[in-house]
Parts: structure tokens; C-alpha cells; sequence
């Protein structure tokens, strides 16, 4: 025992020398394209171009014109689809879905009017000034302060025909104040990180949502920001007595939902796809610069440079389509996705961006690439990753290199920051587009490009002030790299991409390794056995996930057996390193044991999870059916009699989302409670994960 664990020490010693060694490489940076391509790529990317789009779109908060609700196209959707046309992308259209109705704000007027007379809201100053939702009032009124509007500060006070004065909830304090004790309105003071920006307003609405019975209308509520409620505050606190006159315009307008696309054809229509998606519209109202004018404005830039490269003649023609789609987040998305169900099929990977257009010095942010989750392993996270690290690590001084060329590749907009390129690879997040895509109904593997932090996240301070063309020009680059090198992959390009996979998998089980020594390290006595079982678990959990990954690129293949025996080889030392690191995490549990004065504890199952271990979920083609969330409507048809046999808590379950997308047929129900487990904070109830599992059986969905 004591030399093989020496041998497991001097192997774990080697590897992580090995990736020292990488790290201290500063003349080293690589792409996966040829450099000649990448330079293309790089010098044909228009920082100031995609810019530009971010101003024309969305350069400003504006009110928008009722015609674009009744007649025609909305004003960023024509723009998107004339840009298209002029660089002469093929399949430029708006596709159009039933929407349904939407607020829009027509004219919101606050003047105070006695003692003074001045001016304190308008909407056409700031739309963010009225809240969504406000209907339509002709009002003169007294003005009372009620704080945060809690119970104890509202308690007492009087408020029919007066307008309430808040820097707390402006929609809990509408549905207190207006809806149950007679306000005709409330103003909102912002405290959205008011001392960062005391001049932003966040986008909030009110609504007349009750918890049962016939809802009311609702009355109206303006915003200021911190700087000029401060002002107000002060002299309510002083008891000034302040009469104000409130007009407000509202209707509800009819919309659909527009969605725009394009596609630069591959050579070989049945080689597969690959799509950009960024919502075009954050709401038909609630406008943003970075949230999300940049993302549509990156995949617009991603389109010009791809398409000119390629007319011209400076890249080959690549065999795959990639295609690209704009709409409104989720709602236009989830239709459009729906409708190609077919498309959807022979699709490979979606690269998603939202909100990527910030400056990241201005605005103390990371660029992160959010990786897809377990349930959709994919090269696409390692392809990605490759063109961060070579925009990151190429864009910044590095002391070793001072005599000579201190930046080895340096990427600049000519108007833009000359900064370094702040990156993080992150782990699976939603909230974005690309959740249309890694659903359980589509199974496309998406990953998302985001600048975070947003310091004016939903705020009016996003606007393209914030934005920098250098950011912009640099995922441009990424985007566009990341994309043609799957949409061109050949079989060798399959084997330097499955390469790289393993050489950054290394690292990710490293990762875990740690993970888990630390979970040891923070272990007592009691609890000395369940932090080894996860400290397992997490390094077990990670080596399925790189096998899964690696297994991915066989799609990339044309000679399969070639491409399988590198991938099978390249599992194999994914085998063996896991199980070097676990033979590692079992050395330092027992060193752990004795620093508890307890013996070496072991992994023992329950009964419940050895038969877990044995069965394994498979999918059904109902899945799929249906296309995006349409599996949903088979587990509605569930009786609910059928489902009370199989209960489960939704809380203790973790992410049901993930649970579906680890069914794959290969993954037990033990497995899949551990790939679930290793990705949460929290620990899934495996009675619930089977119970689920159950459930998803009686709608016909996987069979066991």
C-alpha cells in the first residue's frame, strides 16, 4: 500500500508540475485555427461596427411609436433585418409569432405644484420614470412619506386621495397603499446601488395581482432617482406640505412576437449547424444598451465578419451552416425553436451573448463564458475556451516578456479601451436564451458569453455609454473563431479538439480533487465518513462528465473509427487520473482519520442506493415530440391520483431541469443523483429523484 501510494503521489506530482508548467508559459498562447485564419478573423472584426448597432438600437431609453405596434416592424427588428440585406447575409427575414398585449406608456407628467412649482418626473424625460403597468389618471393630490412601507410605518396614517412616498417595494406599497387603502398613486426613490449611480432608476412595474377575487385597477407610480428623491425625502421629513398634479397616458397594445434570422450555408447541408441566438428585446418596453443591444449587436458583427471572409475568399468555405437568431428573450426564442423542431435536430451547438458589451475596467466585470451543464456535456465548452484564453492570456502585459514583445497578441479597437481582457470560465447558469436550446424537448448544447458584473443591470444607466468597442471587437473575435472552427471541422480538427479537451479536463479533475481534500479538511470526527463519500462523488461525477464530453466530438468525425480509437484513448487516461485522485482523496482521508483519532472510514451504500446503481433511465421519443417544453404536457396528463404514489419535494429534488437532461441511458438513477449533486450547493433526496423518476415513466417519457 505505502509504494503505491507513494507511486499515486510522485503521478499526482507530475501532473500538477505539468500544469505549473503551462501556466508559466508567457510566450505560449494557441488557437485551434491556423494563426493565418485567426488574423483574419481578428483584423476584419469591427469593434466600432458593432457599436455602432448598439447605438442605433439601443442608444437611448425610448418611448416607442404606436405604429410599430399596429402596422409594422418594431424599429430594432427592421434595423437588424436592413443591416442583414446591406451585407447581403442569405435568409434575412422576420419571422413573426402570436403575441398577445402589452402595457405602453403614452405620457407620464409629475409637477409639483404648491408651494412650488417644478417639474419632477416625466416620462418623456426618462421612460424608467413611470412604472409599467400605471394606468391612466389626471390627479392633483398631497403628498404623505411612508418609508420603507412597512405595516408599523403605514399604520395610522391616512391615505385616500393622496399619492404615497416610498424609498422601499414601489409594488408592494401600490398594492397596500392604492389597491386596499385609497391612494390615488405612489412615487418610488430609488435605492438601486444609489451609491454607485444616484441618477439610475430601476425598470419596475405594478400590477393589480391579488391573491383571489375580482383585481382591481391599478393606479400609477413615478420614479426618481436617489439624487433628486433625496431632496423630496427631506422635506416630507420636514413636514413640508407638498400638492402635486399627476398625468398619466397608458393603453395596452397588441404585439407579436418577431423574431429575426439569417444563415451562411455550409457546403454540405446534412453536416450539421451551428446557431447564434441574443434577444433582440428585453421586453417590448424596458429598453437596454448592454441588456441586450450588445449581444444582438455581437452576433450581428459575428455574421458581417464570417460572411466577408468567407465571400472573399479569406476562409474556405466551411460544411456546416451556421445560422443566427434575434427575438425577444424566451418568448420569441421558444417559438421560433419550436417551429424548427426538424432544424433543431441537425443542430450542434448554440452560442448565446447577453449583455457582453461592457466596458470590464468601467465596469469591474469579468467576461464569462457560462459552460453547459452535465445533463448537455460538449466540445463546444472547450472550443470556447480555447479563443478566451487566446484573447486573455495574448491581450495583457506580462512582466517575463518586457524585453521584447510584452503583448503577444494584441486586440484593440481604434476607438475602444486599451485594457486587459478580464475572462472567466464559469460553471452552467440560465436565466438567457440558451436555456431554449439545452431544454429537454431540443437537447442543443448551449453556453452563454456575459459580462458580469452589470453595475446598471435593469436599470435606466444602461445605456452605450457603458459599452466599449475594443470588448465588443474582442467577441466578435471569439464568437466568430469559436463558430468557423466547428463549422469547418474536419477528422483532424476533431482529434485537436477531443486533445484539448483532455488537457483542460485534467485541470476541471484537479479542481475536484481539491474540492474534495478541502471537504476532508474541514471534516470532525462524526462527519469524517459523508465528507468522503462526497469528495468521491465529486471526482467520480466529474470523470463521467469528461467521458460524455469526449464522446461529443464523434459528431465532428467522417472516419468514426479513426476519431473513436483517439477518444477511447483519451477516456482511458481520464479513467486513470480520476483514479489516481481518488486513490489521493483515500490517502488523505486516512491521514484525516488520524487527525480525528478515528479509524479509515468507508463508502458503504444503502439499500435503497444499491438499487438505485442497478437501474438505468432511458429516454423515449415523446421527449422530443413535441419540441421545446412540449414534454410538459405529457406530465400534466399524469392523473394526480398516480402522482401522489410517487411523491417528491420539489426543494429537496435540486434542479428538475437537470435531472431530465441526465437521462441519457447510460447514467443510473445513482449516477444521476451524483452529476446532479456535484454541480448544487445542495444535496438531492434520492427517494425523490426516483420518485420523479416514476412520474416521468407514467407520462411515457423514459422507460426503466
Amino acid at each position: 500500500m505505502k509504494k503505491k501510494a507513494m507511486y499515486g503521489s510522485i503521478f499526482l506530482g507530475m501532473l500538477f508540475c505539468g500544469v505549473l508548467i503551462a501556466q508559466h508559459t508567457p510566450w505560449m498562447i494557441w488557437t485551434l485555427i491556423p494563426q493565418a485564419q485567426m488574423d483574419e478573423i481578428i483584423g476584419e472584426a469591427s469593434g466600432e461596427t458593432a457599436f455602432n448597432t448598439i447605438m442605433e438600437t439601443g442608444g437611448f431609453n425610448k418611448n416607442r411609436q404606436a405604429d410599430e405596434y399596429d402596422t409594422g416592424t418594431f424599429y430594432e427588428a427592421q434595423y437588424i433585418l436592413d443591416q442583414l440585406k446591406l451585407y447581403g447575409l442569405q435568409g434575412a427575414e422576420v419571422v413573426r409569432f402570436p403575441g398577445g398585449t402589452v402595457w405602453d406608456g403614452i405620457k407620464g407628467e409629475l409637477w409639483e405644484i404648491k408651494p412650488n412649482r417644478q417639474k419632477l418626473a416625466s416620462y418623456q424625460d426618462m421612460t424608467a420614470m413611470l412604472a409599467s403597468g400605471s394606468s391612466p389618471a389626471d390627479v392633483a393630490a398631497e403628498l404623505v412619506w411612508v418609508g420603507r412601507g412597512t405595516t408599523q410605518e403605514m399604520q395610522g396614517k391616512e391615505f385616500a386621495g393622496k399619492i404615497v412616498v416610498t424609498d422601499g417595494n414601489v409594488s408592494s406599497v401600490h398594492s397596500q397603499a392604492c389597491l386596499k387603502l385609497g391612494a390615488e398613486g405612489v412615487i418610488g426613490i430609488s435605492t438601486s446601488r444609489e451609491h454607485l449611480d444616484p441618477l439610475q432608476i430601476p425598470w419596475r412595474g405594478i400590477s393589480s395581482r391579488r391573491g383571489g377575487g375580482e383585481a382591481p385597477q391599478p393606479k400609477f407610480a413615478f420614479y426618481l432617482n436617489a439624487r433628486e428623491g433625496a431632496i423630496l425625502k427631506q422635506r416630507l421629513l420636514r413636514r413640508e406640505k407638498i400638492l402635486v398634479h399627476a398625468q398619466v397616458k397608458s393603453r395596452n397594445e397588441p404585439y407579436e412576437l418577431q423574431d429575426v434570422t439569417c444563415f451562411i450555408p455550409g457546403t454540405d447541408p446534412d453536416a450539421g449547424e451551428i446557431i447564434f441566438s441574443a434577444h433582440l428585446f428585453e421586453g417590448y418596453v424596458k429598453q437596454g444598451a448592454n441588456d441586450n443591444k450588445s449581444g444582438s449587436a455581437g452576433i450581428l458583427e459575428v455574421a458581417r465578419v464570417l460572411h466577408t471572409l468567407i465571400q472573399e475568399g479569406r476562409l474556405p468555405k466551411p460544411k456546416r451552416t451556421i445560422r443566427f437568431l434575434w427575438g425577444p428573450e424566451f418568448s420569441g426564442t421558444g417559438p421560433w425553436v419550436k417551429a424548427n423542431r426538424e432544424l433543431m435536430e441537425k443542430t450542434f451547438c448554440n452560442i448565446n451573448m447577453d449583455m457582453v458589451g461592457e466596458g470590464l475596467s468601467l465596469n469591474q466585470g469579468f467576461f464569462c463564458l457560462m459552460r453547459t451543464s452535465y445533463g448537455n456535456p460538449h466540445y463546444i465548452n472547450d472550443v470556447m475556451e480555447n479563443y478566451y484564453r487566446y484573447v486573455g492570456e495574448g491581450s495583457r502585459l506580462r512582466i517575463h516578456n518586457r524585453g521584447g514583445q510584452q503583448m503577444l497578441r494584441r486586440i484593440v479597437a481604434p476607438s475602444g479601451a486599451d485594457e486587459p481582457f478580464y475572462y472567466s470560465i464559469e460553471e452552467h447558469y440560465g436565466a438567457s436564451d440558451h436555456e431554449v436550446f439545452n431544454d429537454w424537448g431540443v437537447q442543443v448544447p448551449g453556453v452563454m458569453m456575459i459580462v458580469w458584473p452589470d453595475l446598471w443591470y435593469h436599470t435606466s444607466g444602461d445605456r452605450v455609454d457603458k459599452s466599449d468597442p475594443t470588448q465588443m471587437k474582442r467577441v466578435a473575435v471569439i464568437g466568430a473563431a469559436a463558430a468557423y472552427t466547428i463549422a469547418n471541422a474536419d477528422d483532424d480538427m476533431a482529434v485537436k479538439i477531443a486533445s484539448e479537451i483532455s488537457s483542460n479536463g485534467a485541470r476541471r479533475l484537479g479542481h475536484q480533487l481539491v474540492r474534495g481534500l478541502e471537504a476532508l479538511n474541514q471534516a470532525a470526527a462524526p462527519d469524517l465518513a459523508g465528507a468522503f463519500r462526497k469528495a468521491r462523488m465529486y471526482m467520480q461525477a466529474a470523470a463521467i462528465n469528461e467521458s460524455a464530453t469526449l464522446d461529443s466530438v464523434l459528431e465532428l468525425a467522417k472516419d468514426k473509427t479513426r476519431v473513436g480509437a483517439h477518444v477511447k484513448a483519451l477516456k482511458k487516461s481520464v479513467e486513470a487520473l480520476a483514479a489516481a485522485h481518488l486513490a489521493a482523496l483515500d490517502a488523505h482521508m486516512r491521514q484525516t482519520a488520524l487527525r480525528c483519532a478515528i479509524q479509515p472510514v468507508s463508502v458503504e451504500w444503502t439499500e435503497l442506493e444499491q438499487r438505485a446503481a442497478k437501474i438505468v433511465p432511458r429516454p423515449t421519443p415523446k421527449i422530443k415530440q413535441n419540441g421545446y417544453r412540449g414534454y410538459s404536457e405529457f406530465i400534466t396528463q399524469v392523473p394526480s391520483e398516480e402522482k401522489k404514489k410517487f411523491p417528491y419535494n420539489q426543494r429537496a429534488m435540486g434542479n428538475t431541469r437537470e435531472l431530465q437532461l441526465l437521462i441519457n441511458g447510460s447514467n443510473s438513477i445513482l449516477d444521476i443523483k451524483h452529476l446532479m449533486d456535484a454541480q448544487s450547493q445542495r444535496e438531492s433526496d434520492l427517494q425523490g429523484v426516483w420518485n420523479y423518476l416514476e412520474i416521468l415513466k407514467l407520462a411515457g417519457l423514459i422507460e426503466m
